[in-house]
């Protein structure tokens, strides 16, 4: 673990000490906690690929032959 500095105005200074107090935790142990959940709501969802890949008649773009895949295309 290494440590750093972090400026912070009166209010939050107030804010993070009330809410370690509060938890009975370390200011810093608040500061990770905050940091994990920013983190946490600001990662983008990694299931989007599969978002709607049920949906359909269960066929696949494999099943249709090149060639009615490439008609007209480059016309």
């Amino acid at each position: 673990m290494k440590k750093t500095s972090v400026y912070l105005d009166d209010s939050d200074v107030e804010r993070l000490s009330r809410l370690a107090a509060v938890e009975g935790r370390s200011q810093a142990d608040v500061i990770r906690s905050a940091l994990a959940a920013y983190e946490k709501a600001h990662t983008a969802p990694r299931d989007f690929a599969l978002d709607g890949a049920w949906a359909g008649d269960g066929s696949s773009v494999a099943d249709i032959p090149e060639e009615e895949l490439l008609a007209g295309f480059g016309a």
